[in-house]
This record gives C-alpha cells, sequence and structure tokens, in this order.
C-alpha cells in the first residue's frame, strides 16, 4: 500500500511540472438512429518551460473527461526544442501541415511572444519568451499547432551541427556572426 502512495505521490510531482493550455474545444455529434449524440473534442498544449512540449487531443461526452485525456495524450507525445540562451529560437523556421504554414523567427531579448491564438499556447508552455511568428493559410487551431511543430522539429542547436558536420561550435558561431555582419553592412549601402 505504501508503495503505491509513494507511485502517486510521484507522479502527481512529475505532472505538476508541467503547464497544460487548452487551445480549442469543439462539440461534437455523433447521428444514431434516434437522433444525435453529443460530444466534446478538447485539443491541449503541454510543455514544462524549459525546452519540452506537446499536443494532444482528447475526445468524450463531457468536457472535463475530453481534457483530460487530450493531456494525457500530450504528455506522452513531448519533444524537446533546443532554445538559445533559454528565451528564443536558434534561427528562424518555416512549418506546414495542410493549408496551415508558420514562420517562426527568433527575436532580440525584451521582443516578447508576437503571435496568435494557437502558436501563443504553444510558445508560453515550450518556455519562449521572445519570438516573432506569422500564421498563413488555414486558422484551423489543429492545423495551426501541427504546423508550429512540424517547424519546431527541425530547430537546430550549433553543438547540434557541429556535431553533424564534425566541426567545433565556435566556428559554426563565427560562421554565424560573419554572415550577419554581412547582412548589416548590406542594408546600410
Amino acid at each position: 500500500m505504501a508503495r503505491q502512495d509513494t507511485r502517486e505521490r510521484d507522479r502527481e510531482e512529475r505532472d505538476s511540472e508541467f503547464v497544460d493550455k487548452l487551445v480549442h474545444i469543439n462539440r461534437v455529434a455523433k447521428v444514431v438512429k434516434g437522433g444525435r449524440r453529443f460530444g466534446f473534442a478538447a485539443l491541449v498544449v503541454v510543455g514544462d518551460q524549459k525546452g519540452r512540449v506537446g499536443f494532444g487531443h482528447g475526445k468524450a461526452r463531457e468536457v472535463p473527461e475530453a481534457i483530460r485525456k487530450a493531456t494525457e495524450a500530450a504528455k506522452r507525445a513531448m519533444v524537446r526544442v533546443p532554445l538559445r540562451e533559454g528565451r528564443t529560437l536558434h534561427h528562424d523556421v518555416e512549418g506546414r501541415h495542410g493549408a496551415g504554414k508558420v514562420i517562426l523567427r527568433a527575436a532580440p531579448a525584451g521582443t516578447g511572444i508576437i503571435a496568435g491564438g494557437p502558436m501563443r499556447a504553444v510558445f508560453e508552455t515550450l518556455g519562449v519568451q521572445d519570438v516573432v511568428a506569422k500564421s498563413l493559410g488555414s486558422s484551423n487551431p489543429y492545423n495551426m499547432v501541427r504546423a508550429t511543430f512540424a517547424a519546431l522539429t527541425k530547430e537546430d542547436s550549433p553543438r547540434s551541427v557541429a556535431a553533424r558536420r564534425g566541426l567545433k561550435v565556435s566556428a559554426i558561431q563565427a560562421r554565424r556572426r560573419d554572415n550577419d555582419d554581412a547582412v548589416a553592412v548590406g542594408a546600410e549601402a
């Protein structure tokens, strides 16, 4: 009995480190011989605000049960995203799902989260503090969240790029600084 209590306490502690946001709730109907049976579908984003985030979809006859199912699915499907200085993305990236396309841009400190609806929920639970995002095409929350996750999975840290290329991290970052200087000089001309 004591072992079961400690397991439950451990699970509660692990769950308390996550922040969850309800992105969208939808009333759905199943047509049966006697008429329509109504239920609810929920879209939830869960993250630890330290670089891990996931989303889940749950359906049930009652709203709280749908949210619970979606939260469990989100915790099972979490991905790790490398963040620069723990506050923004390493580089600009695009993602798409269906007709939804999103563009995510790294931003300087103090910019804040400039993103709409479902994308804002993803960034807040991920722990990003400075980002500029634009959504093109579909405004469907499911497609927007999936497109945002497609973009975030393309995100690479300089460390992983250096390891893949067999270089040092300083060489990657020096090349990046050279490109930034060239762009700044080009803008002045």
